[in-house]
């Protein structure tokens, strides 16, 4: 049976391994997009910035917030998908 099957979905293999490529993907793109180093580092980066006078308090507390939300929500997705670090 294990020949016969094989060779009748024999016409499907590109179509799976085209969605495992997708898969893999799929994958590599979401630990980039959750990966928080980069934001870790944006955070760092934008410290610098407020000590070097580059920004003001204001950008700087705005674009804080906003940082942190991401690493919020970076954490919260490990957390739910069981990655946490």
């Amino acid at each position: 049976m294990g020949l016969i099957s094989s060779i009748l979905t024999l016409p499907l293999a590109p179509v799976r391994g085209t969605a495992w490529v997708l898969d893999q993907v799929i994958t590599a793109a979401e630990q980039e997009y959750y990966d928080p180093e980069p934001v870790r580092a944006q955070l760092a980066l934008l410290e610098q910035d407020l000590n070097n006078g580059v920004i003001d308090d204001e950008e700087f507390d705005r674009r804080e917030d906003e940082l942190l939300d991401r690493l919020d929500a970076i954490e919260e997705y490990r957390r739910s998908t069981g990655n946490a670090s």
